[in-house]
């Protein structure tokens, strides 16, 4: 190869070194910017994190917090937070984060709802001394008592499982530990408020529907709902008035102040139906048939029916003869005093099964029949199946735990 030749082949690829060499030059320019921008996007998103996890821990520890966070230095940044109440009536409150690293920002929104009772496939306050959770009881959503859970022979408990008083066996703890799928935790302390049904006369009074016991003749208030419309009397020999609920109880919520309520029906929508009062039966729901939806949400799941029964006194399933043959029940069940029974309970004859779709929150545990030698002797059997729409859903105004819980979070 001549001189001029080899001189051209290497002027060649001196060009072609310093092509490529600019070129990865550039490409690691690139990555190194790429990389900053990556940091700073990441550290300004994890201080919104931040802010966000540190203002839900205060909404948590006092449901009034609203003094959030003002530019506060945080990781080489800013965190700035922001609570407000965006729905007053709900009590419906919002979490904005906003962290801020060098030139990037990025916000993070939660959105808290006060925490339900309705939660609860099963709560109670007092569990009677001589009241065991057996090897065919399951409970299949959460479960609470601020007694002792008293468990025979293994009960199955689906749900996070929690107890104040801790666990007591019938024997020892090899017979008689029950299983827990989701979680147990003990020492919890849950109690009722002490407001639980009261509060639902003001709702009742704007929007809702309210029913006045105090008034001469109306002291007990038959209700039967029928899809959209609830039929109502003071009196079994008076024909039944009826209201459209949409209309006359927009905000779902239904109040018998000071009287007694004897409900049955299918209820279309979501309704709450509270019954307030303690003297001489008052503050008392009496089931007198079936209560249940008119989309059963096990069949089909586009079902928006949902049904609170709040009571002052006590629930009781009426000794009559629409119940004599089983009962389907679709609620959650709330009972600030008394608790969740069946009248006659030890001198009815069988009466098949309670079908209760829902939950029970009940101050304390009430019998619903008698058995011998795991044989039903008088009373119902139950089939207790937990709603799951109500671990993220509630029934209007459904009591609340006094705390908040997270509905959403966005990034």
């Amino acid at each position: 190869m001549s001189g001029k030749a080899m001189l051209i082949l290497i002027s060649g690829f001196t060009m072609l070194f310093m092509v490529v060499a600019n070129n990865f030059n550039t490409v690691s320019g690139r990555v190194t910017d790429n990389y900053v921008d990556y940091f700073n996007k990441t550290t300004s998103h994890n201080i919104a994190i931040s802010g966000a996890n540190m203002a839900a821990n205060q909404l948590f520890l006092d449901s009034t917090w609203n003094a959030g966070y003002n530019n506060v230095d945080y990781q080489n940044g800013k965190l700035n937070v922001t609570v407000q109440t965006i729905d007053a009536y709900k009590n419906i409150k919002r979490i904005t984060s906003v962290g801020i690293f060098r030139k990037d920002t990025s916000r993070v929104e939660v959105t808290f709802a006060p925490s339900k009772f309705s939660k609860f496939a099963y709560y109670s306050i007092y569990e009677g001394t001589n009241i065991w959770w057996m090897n065919k009881d399951t409970v299949w959503g959460p479960f609470h008592t601020q007694d002792k859970l008293r468990a025979a022979n293994h009960p199955v408990f689906y749900g996070k499982a929690s107890s104040k008083g801790g666990i007591q066996y019938y024997t020892n703890q090899a017979t008689d530990k029950p299983y827990f799928y989701a979680g147990y935790e003990q020492g919890v302390d849950l109690s009722l408020p002490t407001n639980g049904v009261t509060a639902l006369k003001t709702p009742a009074q704007n929007n809702g529907l309210y029913f006045n016991g105090n008034n001469a003749g109306q002291g007990t208030v038959y209700l039967k709902f029928n899809g959209d419309y609830l039929l109502y009397r003071y009196s079994t020999m008076t024909p039944y008035d009826s209201v459209h609920l949409p209309t006359a109880a927009p905000n779902g919520v239904i109040y018998v102040d000071n009287g007694i309520a004897r409900i049955q029906g299918t209820v279309k929508g979501a309704y709450t139906i509270a019954c307030s009062g303690t003297s001489s039966g008052k503050g008392t729901i009496w089931l007198d048939d079936d209560i249940v939806y008119s989309k059963d949400p096990r069949t089909d799941p586009t079902s928006t029916d949902m049904l609170g029964i709040v009571a002052q006194s006590n629930v009781w399933i009426t000794d009559n003869t629409p119940n004599r043959d089983n009962i389907n029940i679709n609620a959650s069940i709330y009972v600030q005093n008394g608790g969740f029974g069946a009248e006659n309970y030890n001198t009815r004859p069988v009466s098949g099964t309670i079908n209760l779709l829902g939950g029970i929150i009940q101050n304390t545990r009430q019998a619903v029949g008698t058995f011998n030698s795991g044989v039903i002797k008088t009373g119902f059997s139950k089939s207790y199946r937990y709603d799951t729409r109500f671990m993220t859903a509630s029934p209007p105004f459904f009591p609340g735990t006094g705390g908040f819980e997270i509905v959403s979070w966005y990034e």
